[in-house]
Order: structure tokens, then sequence, then C-alpha cells
């Protein structure tokens, strides 16, 4: 057995290595993007006569500004701040209109009728109408498309929409319909009581068909390929470098939007982006631990708490180990997560012990906290773990094991990653190889299944538990482990369909799913949850975080007294 102790890991990684989160929401972190979510306020006063730049990094690429085709966290942030979907996300994470004024439901609660402002328009000069949306949905739906979240996020909540994107049906018996151009008229398959929040997602933003149509396979691949309808525009794409959003003149809000410019780097080196802010390039730094510590005292340090979990996905379809349960408890046994946030990451994150963050949802009766309902569904345990390890070889026929992690290419990633393989090859006769690759290139072989472990990480989509947990039933679009469970199948289709207008019974079936997935049939590695720890300069305001969708909303924020 390798035996390891950390304590000499984490000061090798201190005196050689930078650390931090790595991605959020199923993409690289966009930590070092972070703000103050002081929201109220954003008045011409307030805003005085100071020059309205934001100045900002990510530390990936955009792998694609298509909505359509959009998985990841720093696609929905982008997104987000280009465009209007029916409704955006405001204070709180509440819905405020955005090209619906308002809308209805009918009694049966499958009809909702949006009524569109008839006052917005795209950057092309053509004004946003019902036929937008139409479009854009049966776009995302349609199997030619390649969508992964119009199939994930549509199926089984607007009619139809599964049977299209399974090849069973015509775009056009999409539950959604133009009854005039500013009347959007939405058909669901079933209740959802989370549709609203939905409709502020990326995947429901509308599309310009003849602006998409004319640029053909070109659309979205550059700024100028692009058009938009929301408080920023994109002027400049410098893929790799960076990208620059101006605001939107002709936006129906526009006289709301103090902001004139968010420049944005790509930096993935923490010590980098912390020398930007010192030297006043950049307005935030996202921090890693040893930069926490120098900086912890400072006026200008802030920690956000997020909803967005980390851990290691498995590939039961890879080898015959990852298929073997004894081995996947081993593996989650094996790891300390407590040692992990506290002195890897030492950014405020908390350790993982479940499929659902702490502080995310609470029981419709009650009010008790999700996470502490179920409590820790993993421990740390070596020794239980070395047993199980036992087991799962001689099962198996195998002394030794060698398996390849796939992890990011940021320095953050691969120090992060680096700690992970030590602590995995603690279990006797293991090896691990990690490969470092581009994020782009991590959703790509994510999708294709072209892993064995990976460090992967998801926000939420909407507030449910729902949003985490429908993930992994059997094919699901993001499941992408081979894992199949007839029993936890059923679980999720009872809270979704004969419990979705009963909220006590549908909250605790998902209770129950929770135990199946991580307790009993150990499908991940829980990490961690995520919180980043940043430095912000104190003119930096009305800079909104949400729990769902882009990690940010910049309409409202301003620069005051730079």
């Amino acid at each position: 057995m390798k035996k390891t102790n950390w304590l000499l890991l984490v000061l090798a990684l201190v005196l050689s290595m930078f650390l931090a989160a790595c991605s959020g929401g199923g993409g690289e972190n966009t930590g070092s993007e972070g703000g103050e979510g002081e929201g109220e306020g954003n008045t011409e006063e307030a805003a005085g006569d100071s020059e309205q730049v934001l100045n900002i990094t990510d530390s990936a690429e955009i792998p694609t500004m298509d909505a359509s085709l959009a998985t990841d966290a720093v696609a929905f942030q982008f997104l987000g701040s280009t465009m209007d979907g029916l409704y955006r996300l405001g204070e709180d994470a509440k819905p405020e209109p955005g090209i619906a004024k308002d809308h209805e439901v009918s009694e049966d609660a499958l009809t909702w009728t949006f009524n569109l402002r008839e006052d917005a328009t795209w950057t092309n000069g053509d004004p946003v109408t019902a036929n937008d949306f139409v479009y854009a949905w049966q776009r995302a739906v349609n199997p030619d498309t390649g969508s992964e979240y119009g199939p994930y996020m549509m199926g089984g909540v607007i009619k139809n929409a599964e049977a299209i994107a399974n090849g069973e049906a015509p775009v056009e018996d999409l539950g959604v319909k133009a009854v005039d151009d500013y009347t959007l008229e939405v058909t669901l398959e079933k209740p959802i009581p989370y549709f609203e929040s939905l409709t502020t997602f990326g995947t429901f933003l509308p599309l310009n068909k003849k602006f998409v149509e004319e640029q053909g396979d070109q659309y979205a691949l550059e700024a100028d390929t692009l058009t938009f309808n929301g408080p920023f525009k994109m002027t400049e794409w410098n893929h790799g470098e960076g990208w620059t959003l101006e605001k939107n003149e002709d936006y129906w809000d526009a006289e709301n939007v103090k902001l004139e410019k968010i420049n944005v780097k790509v930096v993935k080196d923490t010590a980098t982006a912390v020398n930007l802010y010192e030297t006043g390039e950049i307005d935030r730094a996202g921090l890693s631990a040893e930069f926490v510590d120098q900086y912890r005292s400072s006026e200008e340090f802030i920690v956000e708490e997020e909803p967005v979990l980390f851990y290691l996905k498995l590939n039961q379809e890879a080898n015959d180990v990852l298929a073997n349960v004894n081995a996947r408890k081993a593996m989650q046994m094996v790891i300390d997560r407590q040692s992990m946030v506290d002195v890897i990451l030492n950014n405020g994150s908390l350790p993982s012990v479940g499929d659902i963050p702490k502080n995310f949802v609470k029981h419709p009766e009650s009010g008790e906290d999700f996470r502490e309902i179920n409590g820790d569904l993993v421990e740390y345990n070596v020794e239980k773990a070395q047993e199980l390890w036992s087991t799962a070889k001689e099962e198996l026929g195998q002394d030794t094991i060698e398996l390849n992690y796939l992890g990011g290419d940021s320095e953050v990633a691969k120090n992060l990653d680096a700690y992970i393989k030590d602590q995995l090859e603690q279990l006797e006769g293991l090896t691990v190889n990690v490969q470092s690759v581009p994020f782009k290139e991590r959703l790509d072989r994510d999708t294709s299944m072209d892993y064995e472990i990976q460090n992967a990480g998801w926000g939420p989509d909407y507030i449910d538990p729902n949003t985490f947990l429908n993930m992994w039933v059997t094919d699901g679009g993001n499941n992408k482990t081979g894992y199949a469970n007839e029993d936890y199948d059923a679980m999720i289709e009872k809270a979704n369909n004969e419990l979705a207008q009963k909220p006590v019974e549908r909250f605790e079936t998902f209770l129950e799913a929770e135990k199946k997935l991580i307790q009993e049939d150990a499908v991940l590695v829980p990490l961690y949850q995520r919180a980043s720890a940043k430095l912000v300069k104190p003119y930096v305001k009305g800079v909104i975080t949400n729990p769902m969708g882009p990690d940010y909303t910049y309409k409202h924020a301003y620069i005051e007294g730079k």
C-alpha cells in the first residue's frame, strides 16, 4: 500500500503551485469573475462621473455562444449577459421581466401564455417576437441540431419535446406557438413546479431565424456572426485570449444599464490574475489557498458560497473496475475532503457529502435543509476503503489496476487533480494517470464518454432537487457514466409525474433517490461544494450573484468612485 502524509503533499504544493476551486455548472471556474451582490442603488447619480468599464477575467475560453449548443458555465454566463429570454434572474434569484411583460397559467397548469413587450429589438434591427422563441425552442429539440440541453431541459417539460428529440415527431408538434407576434403560448407535458424559473435559463433564449440562417455554419463562431437582444453585445472575441462586451444602446431597458463596457481576459494562472488585480488592470481576482491567507484581512476580500458541486464521474462502461460497486465505494471513502477544503482549497468551500448542495432547497413543510435531513452519504475511512478495494480486486481477479483521470489544464485544475490522484493512489495497487486537457476538449470527451475518471462539476439549472438528481436517469443527456438503475429511474419518474403537485411526498422521494444514487450505488465520488474567495475592487457595485444559470448578472452593475 502506498502511504501518503497529506501534510507533506500540501507543503510541496504550497511551495510550487497555486490552488483554487475548479469548474462550475459543468464548466471551468468563473470564480475570478466574482462580484458584490449589492443590486440596488444603480442610479445615474450613484454611478457619477466614473468610467463605466468593468475589467474581469475568466479561466477558460467560451466553448460556444450558440444558445442551442451551450452546456457550460462560461457560455451561459455570457449568453446571459448579452441576451434576454422571457424572464431573467434578478435579486435573490427571482425572475424579473425580460422579453415577457407577464404571463397567465391555466387552471390545470399545462398552458402558459406569455405577453411580450413590443419595444425589444435585435442588434440587426429586427423586432423580437414570439416567433423567435418558437424557432429557438424547435431548433433546440431538433435532432439535426445536435443539442444536449434542448432534449435534456425540454424533454418531459414542453409537450412533444421528447418525441421530437427521438425523431418520432416533427418539430412543428412542439408545444410552443406564436398566437401573434407578441403572444407566446406554451403547452407543457405535465405540471412543472419550477417552469417560470426554467424560462430564465440559456437553453430557452430566443433566436432570430433570419440571422441564424443567413450565417449558416458560421453562426455564433465570431462576434460578428452573432446578434443580441440583451443589455450588452459582444464586439470582440479573440479566441483563447478574451472578449469584449459593450452596452447595447438598442436594448429595451438600456436606460437602466450603466456599464459601457466589460473587458474579459482569459487567465488560467491565479498568480497572474492577482498581479493584474494589484496593478489595477482587472477589478476582480479569484484567490487560491496561499493568497487567501495573504488577503484575508483585506477589506477587498470576500467569500461567496455557491450551490455548485464537484465530484468524480466514474465511467462504468469504460472498464470492469469502475463497473464494480465495491471499487467505487472504496474511491468514495479514500479521499480526505475536509483537508481538501481546509488546506488545499482554503477558500470557504465545503466538503460534499451527497448530490444536493447545502442551503439549496428546504423541506416544503418543516423548512429543514435537504442536506441536513439526508446528512453525510459518504465518509472518509481509509481502512474501510482498503477492505472494499481488496474485495473489488478479488471479484475482478486483478492485483494491480491502472485508471486514466481526465482533468483540466489550468494551474488550479492541475494542482487539485494532483491532490486527488495522491489520495486515490492510497488504494493498494492503484495507479492513476492524470490527463490535463482544455475545457472544451473535456466537454467533448464527456459527451462521447471518452474518459474513465473525470473531475466534473454541476451548478443548478433551476431551484429544485430535480436539477441535480434527474441527471442520472438511464440514458439521461448529462448522465454519461453508464449508470442505469430501474429503481432509481422509477423514483425520479414518480417525483416528476405522480407527485408533481404533492410537494411533501415529492421532496421525500428525492431524499430516497439521493441515498440510492450516492450511498447504495456509489455512482459519483463527491468532492466539494464550491465557494469563491476573491478580491473585488470597492468601486464595483450592483453585481448580482446567482445560484443558477449565469453566475453573475451585470445588467445592474456600475462603477462608483473609481
